[in-house]
């Protein structure tokens, strides 16, 4: 059984639940599955190389967008093998999915990535509309060009107005988001924790739907589930 290390929260959930007992360690945010018992070596963007070396892994599991090159480089120069993911779009995660799955031992593909393509491949877009996603403000940053949470939302029917932005995630003065003039406001709980009553006053008369994060930006077990949580917070911000 190979010894790995995530830097993925994503990445984390998907080999946790599909190969149990690989893992030794994540960054401090793999809160998914609840309870994962593996030793915690910082953050996606600070993570601690020496702790990790230590673990004497295998594996090491990364991002291109999640983690920094400079620590990837680290990594690699302390004799460890890093396999860097790049997921900009459904299919290229899914594809992605299956490689980690592989390279962590999984015997065959699980389940829930047999669902999550079922489900995907089945999904109803709802009423056609434009949408402005934000996921910071002070300052205000939006999903731009080439993002894999804009690929879900374009499969359900929302033309991200950014999505020819030349930046991936552009910071937009809140003035130029308001005279963009969307149909809709998407705001997810992560990066930023967009609430009620923090995010939708910014763009009054706007609808806005307010999304599960993990449900918009995460390519794992969640994937099976994303269609249908983020169809029924699409139609609720319609009505």
């Amino acid at each position: 059984m190979p010894r790995v290390v995530s830097l993925v929260p994503s990445l984390t959930e998907a080999v946790a639940v599909t190969a149990p007992g690989v893992l030794v360690g994540a960054t401090d945010w793999c809160g998914h599955p609840a309870g994962l018992d593996v030793v915690r070596i910082g953050g996606t963007k600070n993570p601690d190389v020496a702790a990790i070396a230590a673990l004497r892994p295998d594996l090491v599991l990364a991002n291109e967008e999640e983690n920094r090159a400079p620590d990837l480089a680290a990594l690699r120069a302390a004799g460890l093998d890093v396999l860097v993911t790049e997921i900009r779009t459904l299919d290229q995660g899914l594809r992605e999915l299956e490689r980690v799955l592989a390279a962590c031992g999984a015997p065959r593909r699980p389940r829930w990535l047999v669902e999550a393509e079922a489900a995907w491949e089945a999904v109803t877009p709802v009423e056609p509309c434009t949408a402005v996603v934000p996921i910071w403000r002070r300052p205000w940053m939006v999903l731009g060009r080439d993002t894999f949470a804009g690929d879900l939302l374009a499969r359900l029917g929302v033309r991200n107005v950014y999505a020819d932005h030349p930046d991936r995630y552009p910071r937009i003065p809140l003035d130029e988001l308001r005279a963009a003039a969307p149909d809709l406001v998407v705001l997810p709980d992560e990066p930023y924790r967009f609430t009620r009553d923090d995010g939708p006053e910014a763009f009054p008369g706007t609808a806005a739907a307010l999304v599960d994060g993990r449900m918009l930006t995460w390519y794992g077990p969640s994937l099976a589930e994303a269609p249908r949580a983020l169809a029924r917070a699409l139609r609720a911000a319609h009505r």
